[in-house]
């Protein structure tokens, strides 16, 4: 009797587990299945949709939420789950094989944009959300704010990427401007890197950033303090802002 009290016990506490895991709810992400996908998917312009295991959890999972957090300032951005299963009625299994996922894949990201007739597929291995944010970014053309990262001074780097000799000093002076109105300390730093960075590639080319990202690259995987590897994050976050407008250039 006892032993079945026990197995009982055990029980209700692996249905409570399950029920938490089920009812986990990603702020900013919307579930889909077979029944609308396309129709969501043809509703917006650009849908981020993630491919992953029924009920996922851990790192990767906490790393999607901090995606779709990121997405609820950009009303043009919608990010999406796709939870399959390889089990019972095996839901969504038909996504999966319309798309190509393996599950020693998951989770796997993919981008939607309206107008284009095949979705772009997201390939970093760690699938973090930063790396996930510049993706979106890169592919999409939607901002997206990195941590350091300053709206209206990525919108200088694209005016200051497409301007061309004394106009690009005029956009640097324009950013001098905009980074005096600033009150918050952090913000105030970030300032300061996105204007130096404008006055190095004046100086020396666009060929400065690659070089300059492949340098503070290399500090912070160095044996530095958390500190100082946490700054030098930053400075990488705001490189990457002007990167990618070089290559929006190209």
């Amino acid at each position: 009797m006892a032993d079945m009290n026990v197995c009982a016990g055990v029980f209700l506490i692996v249905l409570s587990v399950l029920h938490l895991v089920q009812s986990d709810i990603v702020k900013g992400s919307v579930p889909l299945n077979s029944g609308v996908f396309d129709k969501i998917i043809n509703k917006h312009q650009v849908v981020v949709v993630k491919f992953d295991e029924t009920y996922p959890y851990g790192e990767k999972q906490d790393e999607f939420k901090k995606v779709a957090q990121a997405s609820l300032t950009q009303p043009n951005l919608l990010i999406a789950e796709v939870q399959i299963a390889d089990y019972g009625d095996k839901d969504n299994a038909d996504l999966g094989e319309r798309f190509g996922i393996k599950k020693d894949d998951h989770p796997v990201y993919k981008m939607f944009v309206k107008g284009k007739d095949e979705p772009v597929t997201f390939l970093g291995k760690d699938k973090k959300a930063d790396d996930v944010k510049k993706f979106i970014m890169k592919e999409s053309g939607l901002w997206l704010g990195l941590p350091a990262c300053l709206e209206q001074f990525d919108k200088l780097v694209k005016e200051f990427h497409g301007a061309s000799g004394d106009a690009k000093k005029k956009v640097i002076e324009k950013a001098e401007t905009s980074a005096k109105a600033l009150t918050d300390e952090n913000e105030k730093t970030s300032a300061e890197i996105y204007i130096k960075t404008m006055r190095k590639v004046l100086e020396k080319g666009e060929a400065f950033i690659d070089s300059e990202i492949e340098r503070v690259e290399k500090l912070k995987d160095g044996k530095v303090s958390d500190k100082k590897k946490e700054q030098l994050g930053n400075r990488l976050n705001i490189l990457t802002s002007f990167q990618l407008r070089i290559r929006d250039e190209l």
